[in-house]
C-alpha cells in the first residue's frame, strides 16, 4: 500500500493505534470519528495490505534482566548476496538480536542487541560473530543511557 493510498482516517488510526494498540474498537472508532464497524473494516484492510506489521507490547529489557544494550556494526569478508542472506538468516535466530539492519556505505550490517551483562554478550559475540567464518570486523558500542525511544513512524 504506498502512502497516497491512505486516507486521513486511516492516518488517525495508525496515529492512534501506535500510541496505544490496546484500543478497543469501540473507542478506537469514537476517536477518529468513524462508526465501529467502518473503523474496524479499515483496520483489518491496514493488516492485510501489511501497513500494520503486527501488534506487540513493549517490555523494558532492565525489568526483564536484558538491561545491557549494544549497538554493533558487522563486516563480513565476503559480500555477496548469499553470504548477506546467510548472515541475516543466522541472526534471525538469535534471540539476543532484537534489530538487524543491512546498510551501505561502512560496515554491512548494523545490529541492536539486548543481553543481560558483559558476560552473555561476549558468549553472544563469540557464537554468532567471532565463530563465524566470513565475520571480518566486529565494532560494538555500548548504550550508557537511552535518552529516547520510540516505535511510532512518522505519519
Amino acid at each position: 500500500m504506498d502512502d497516497a493510498a491512505l486516507d486521513e482516517v486511516d492516518r488517525r488510526i495508525l496515529a492512534l493505534l501506535q500510541q496505544d494498540a490496546t484500543l478497543s474498537n469501540q473507542a478506537l472508532a469514537a476517536r477518529v470519528h468513524v462508526s465501529p464497524p467502518t473503523c474496524l473494516r479499515r483496520v483489518r484492510r491496514l493488516f492485510e495490505r501489511g501497513v500494520i506489521e503486527k501488534q506487540v507490547a513493549i517490555v523494558s529489557p532492565e525489568k526483564v534482566g536484558a538491561g545491557l544494550t549494544g549497538i554493533v556494526e558487522i563486516t563480513l569478508d565476503a559480500q555477496g548476496a548469499e553470504h548477506l542472506s546467510a548472515f541475516e538468516r543466522a541472526m534471525a535466530d538469535e534471540p539476543a538480536v532484537t534489530q538487524c539492519y543491512r546498510v551501505s556505505s561502512g560496515p554491512d550490517f548494523v545490529l541492536v542487541v539486548q543481553v543481560p551483562d558483559m558476560a552473555a554478550y561476549h558468549a553472544l559475540a563469540h557464537r554468532a560473530f567471532t565463530a563465524r567464518g566470513n565475520v571480518r570486523n566486529v565494532r560494538t558500542f555500548f548504550s550508557v543511557h537511552r535518552s529516547k525511544f520510540d516505535t511510532r513512524v512518522p505519519l
